[in-house]
């Protein structure tokens, strides 16, 4: 027999029995460690250098030492800096043919040795023409540390063929024409918004080449949509040059005004951030490009662009989600990200994102990058802004290629496109092109940037821009004429006039709930509830299919008795349901509803605590079995499980990125502690919190914070509940609606969770929802649910009365929340008191007004409320919870928990002895006058 299964639960379970006499559960797919949903082991490509190719390397050894040299020094030497203090150069010795015993008109032979026009032998002398013009002029490569041998291979050839590419007479005229437009673009809002921080293009107007070519090759080949993040500088010139952004949409922002319909609640963003989202046509092709939102906080962006590729690639079944076994990550969608010099270089989160890339559930085929290299970041010069030679040595890290080109050569920006994408497409790695150029002014353009930089400007306030620079060449060459320059620029001009003068009759268009979205809306002020409840027979077929496993499977001895046996039984009796069995319910109903699931962090497959265990690995070969992806064979929702690397703000990122892809897709992010999402703040205050405000982004992303005092410190007690609350928009003296921005939850029983994580996906909205999840409450046997607390017509309570005393007798009431409430409980009955109400809130925000106004309503003889908390004074939800009661409960509330601490909690077992004694003891001596 196939599934490993409980005898009773097949005989209790009728839905379960007609699944096994259809045999509806034998396997289609394979989860193991080779191949589980989201990944497939990849297939190693053999690469052999021909035995004709060694020969020559070895008896022209010399030539070949000096060839090596030359595609590994001579980026050292290359004049890729438009503005550099001093264009000598000084030679490298390793470039000296002499050194390698070779005078320049020894005849050598070029096969397998270099690509020299095709010739298989000359003179050292012609060879260093090649080799100069190829790796020591305007475009260097660094691709000698690759680890694989064929990427060298490739590349040496792919750079060395270069200099016989020439562009087309329209190639150029494009190429001069964008360059034109953006230029054209800066000086209109200058002179028609002087006062505006635009942070233009004026320096980099070559990454227009770039895009050019990198669209018109994405066209070209299987791509379908690229996604991409990027910063602020030069942005606006991007979309309304490349991207059919409409100026009108600008320049109604500009002019003071929303740049959204007036029925969305939102508070929107600055100009720098906006976004386009279009089908472009290109040699009768359609691409879709989206650039995503942006914050001021540089790089912050670039997970958030992997995480959105990722899901598209889900959508489309892209690489490792397709069923073909050809098929490769990016074969349809492409992430491309674009940075800052010093951005790149000075954020860890570069790092976090590189070292995500290529691992299972996380990798995207590998992102394209250009590095907008203005060579100052703010005011400070790259000599004091960073410790290594290049901004991009970051991208040695994963051993991945880099192309330096000079900015002020469109055209070999256009050809450092062409080989980057061409190498992305070959091997589906990162690879990097870092195109320096300069900024025509400050960090924005009401800076003045001589203050710290006199020399620098200098030399860029008396050079010509790289528009004009480009057109009179190709003026020089006969391509264009004067004539073509001036009306280029006037007929763009006149185009962005003809916007601005249509500014006041434009009505923004609905940004959001288009495509996948379509459907869904804006939460309401009203408070809706949700059934999230299920039949038992469903729970019964889930609970028992999750912990199925093949016949030849080495399961832990361990697991079998404590987890695999111990679920089974709960799940025939349907009592006793712990924690993860909730979430292994909610988990599997909303797969057997077609949705997909997937939860990332560290360790998330076993569980921090050693409670999930959604993942089994065989003991003996290391397969990975996935349960719940074999609920039913014709199921249409699958559980991604992805243990991530260790790091939170990227992570994070990642995962927030997916969930605004897709409202099908329910994307959980769980810490490993509840504190240590202070590493993602940033995350949390840019995308998380305001995304929807700013942009109109709907996120439905899970986040698990585990929390509780149990004497393991101060950084493995606190998820810092006040944090989270402060980022609310509930009101302190209005009743709050589904439309706060975030929901702070901290439930207090495994089926609270499990409706909480249903309602995530059959609301008609989405929003981030932080569950301040247990520790201790994983396994207490106070803390469990039964299938009636899951049935139909149950959902979500935001507060929980006690309905185990008599109403008339109580005097005080004592409102509290997760873990705290056993220990509240336990000491009650030790005091054995009668006159002490208990209440739960299970939810901080919204705040539940009603449903807490309506329980105090049962006690009409209480003379005190006492709001009690593990955490000290000043942290947890108490600075919260006081203004909120006063002010919509119209009653008075007193405190009872720790003292007011710099730290979470304390760090010493005596210490903290002493206060968990005294947090529940405390409420009930305290008096009631």
């Amino acid at each position: 027999m196939y599934l490993q299964i409980c005898e009773k639960c097949l005989k209790a379970n009728s839905l379960l029995t007609q699944h096994l006499k259809n045999k509806r559960f034998i396997l289609k797919r394979t989860y193991h460690s080779d191949q589980v949903f989201g990944f497939k082991k990849k297939i190693e490509n053999k690469f052999v250098v021909a035995d004709e190719v060694l020969e020559n390397r070895n008896k022209e050894s010399n030539f070949y030492r000096l060839v090596t040299a030359f595609r590994q020094y001579a980026h050292i030497n290359t004049d890729i800096n438009p503005i550099a203090f001093n264009k000598t150069i000084s030679s490298r010795p390793e470039l000296n043919p002499q050194r390698y015993g070779l005078n320049e008109s020894d005849q050598v032979t070029y096969k397998g040795i270099i690509n020299c026009n095709g010739k298989e032998s000359g003179t050292v002398g012609e060879a260093l023409i090649l080799l100069n013009e190829v790796y020591a002029k305007n475009l260097s490569a660094e691709f000698m540390y690759l680890e694989n041998e064929e990427e060298i291979e490739w590349f040496s050839n792919r750079m060395e063929n270069l200099p016989r590419e020439n562009l087309d007479k329209q190639t150029k005229i494009t190429l001069a024409t964008e360059l034109l437009k953006s230029q054209t673009f800066d000086n209109f809002l200058a002179n028609k918004f002087s006062g505006l921080k635009r942070y233009g293009g004026e320096g980099a107007e070559s990454m227009m080449a770039f895009f050019y070519e990198f669209f018109r090759l994405s066209a070209q080949d299987t791509i379908e949509q690229i996604v991409i993040g990027m910063p602020h500088r030069g942005r606006l010139n991007f979309l309304t040059g490349m991207l059919q952004f409409a100026p009108v949409r600008m320049f109604k922002k500009l002019r003071g005004l929303p740049d959204f319909p007036d029925n969305y609640k939102a508070t929107g963003d600055v100009l720098s951030h906006c976004i386009s989202s279009t089908d472009l046509s290109i040699d009768d092709k359609f691409l879709h490009v989206t650039v995503l939102y942006n914050p001021s906080h540089l790089e912050a962006v670039n997970p958030v662009s992997m995480g959105k590729t990722r899901a598209k690639q889900m959508e489309y079944r892209d690489g490792d989600y397709s069923s073909s076994e050809t098929q490769k990550w990016s074969d349809k969608i492409l992430n491309l990200q674009v940075h800052g010099d010093a951005a790149f270089a000075g954020q860890g989160i570069n790092q976090e994102c590189l070292t995500l890339c290529g691992v299972p559930h996380f990798e995207v085929g590998g992102s394209v990058h250009l590095v907008v290299n203005n060579q100052i970041g703010f005011t400070t010069p790259s000599d004091r802004g960073r410790t290594s030679r290049y901004c991009t040595d970051l991208a040695k890290m994963i051993s991945s290629p880099v192309l330096h080109v000079n900015g002020d050569d469109p055209e070999l920006v256009l050809k450092a496109a062409r080989v980057a994408f061409e190498y992305q497409r070959k091997f589906r790695k990162e690879v990097f092109v870092d195109m320096n150029c300069y900024r025509q002014w400050g960090h924005n353009e009401l800076d003045d940037p001589t203050f710290t930089n006199p020399s620098l400007y200098k030399i860029i306030h008396s050079r010509k821009t790289v528009p004009d620079l480009y057109s009179q060449k190709l003026e020089g060459e006969g391509v264009i004429t004067k004539k073509d320059i001036e009306a280029t620029v006037s007929e763009h001009y006149a185009w962005l006039n003809e916007h601005l003068n249509a500014t006041e009759s434009y009505v923004p268009e609905a940004p959001c709930f288009q495509r996948q979205w379509e459907g869904f809306e804006q939460a309401q002020e009203t408070v809706t509830t949700w059934n999230t409840g299920l039949d038992s027979e469903l729970l019964a077929l889930i609970g028992t299919r999750s912990v199925s496993y093949p016949t030849n499977f080495n399961i832990h001895p361990h697991l079998l008795k404590t987890y695999i046996k111990s679920r089974l039984t709960k799940i025939a009796e349907g009592t006793n349901i712990d924690w993860a069995t909730a979430e292994t319910l909610a988990f599997g109903s909303l797969l057997y509803d077609g949705y997909n699931v997937r939860i990332s962090g560290q360790d998330v497959g076993r569980g921090t605590f050693s409670h999930r265990h959604v993942m089994l690995v065989d003991q003996e070969t290391n397969n990975i079995h996935v349960p719940l992806n074999e609920i039913d064979p014709k199921q249409q929702g699958f559980l991604e499980v992805a243990n991530s690397i260790l790091s939170e703000e990227a992570v994070l990122g990642y995962e927030y990125g997916m969930s605004i892809e897709s409202p099908r897709n329910l994307i959980i992010w769980e810490a490993q502690f509840g504190d240590f999402f202070n590493g993602a703040q940033i995350i949390f205050d840019t995308f998380i919190s305001s995304g929807e405000a700013k942009w109109l982004w709907s996120s439905g992303i899970v986040i698990l914070l585990p929390h509780g005092y149990d004497g393991a410190g101060p950084e493995h007690s606190s998820s810092r509940i006040e944090r989270f609350l402060q980022l609310t928009d509930s009101n302190e003296d209005r009743v709050d609606g589904d439309n706060i921005n975030m929901q702070v939850c901290q439930p207090s029983t495994p089926a609270q969770y499990f409706h909480l994580l249903r309602r995530q996906m059959i609301r008609s909205f989405r929003k981030p929802l932080i569950v301040i999840a247990p520790k201790t409450l994983l396994r207490l046997s106070a803390a469990t649910s039964t299938f009636a607390d899951m049935a139909p017509g149950t959902g979500f309570l935001p507060v929980i009365g006690d309905a185990t005393v008599d109403p008339k007798l109580i005097k005080k009431v004592i409102i509290t929340s997760g873990k705290h409430y056993y220990s509240l409980l336990d000491k009650r009955e030790s005091l054995k008191i009668k006159d002490v109400a208990l209440i739960r809130m299970e939810c901080f925000s919204p705040f539940p007004t009603m449903e807490l106004q309506q329980e105090l309503n049962k006690f009409p003889n209480a003379q005190a409320v006492i709001w009690s908390q593990e955490e000290p004074q000043n942290m947890g939800a108490w600075t919260f919870i006081r203004p909120r009661f006063e002010n919509l409960i119209g009653r008075k509330i007193k405190y009872s928990g720790r003292d007011t601490l710099p730290t979470p909690a304390v760090g010493v077992g005596k210490w903290h002895q002493e206060q968990a004694n005294d947090v529940v003891t405390k409420p009930f001596l305290m008096k009631v006058l």
